[in-house]
């Protein structure tokens, strides 16, 4: 057991190390919904990689995070944001947006909108058909 936590905590270090480059590239803001003057943490979309890779990380604010995390605290009005999110210029942050807007798809109609204009990189649209989200 030891060795899985200390494996664990070596990960969450590995992350952390990114926080520099990714408060420089969001100018220290959530590349999700662009909260500015919170706390933000690295989000690292899945497939987790080991060592993580700074690619696949963006820097979210707590209230994303927490909504990402746990289904039955999502807010649709607070996605609304997904509108700018999914034409970044980062792939993680196109993924998560697009993963998102596929959750509302059936439950609202702007989302299924933005779905519908959404054009995706091919490496992009299948990182997008990789990760298994709810």
């Amino acid at each position: 057991m030891a060795k899985s936590y200390q494996a664990h905590q070596d990960y969450i270090h590995a992350l952390s190390r990114f926080g520099k480059d990714l408060a420089r590239r969001s100018r220290a803001s959530c590349e999700l919904c662009a909260a500015d003057g919170v706390a933000l943490s690295v989000f690292e979309v899945p497939p987790s990689q080991d060592p993580p890779q700074f690619e696949s990380c963006f820097f979210t604010c707590e209230t994303c995070r927490e909504q990402i995390e746990t289904v039955r605290k999502r807010e649709a009005s607070h996605w609304r944001c997904l509108a700018a999110a999914v034409w970044s210029e980062v792939p993680a942050v196109q993924v998560m947006a697009v993963l998102l807007l596929r959750f509302y798809r059936e439950r609202e109609s702007w989302a299924s909108d933005l779905l519908d204009d959404v054009y995706l990189d091919p490496e992009v649209e299948e990182w997008v058909n990789e990760v298994r989200f709810t």
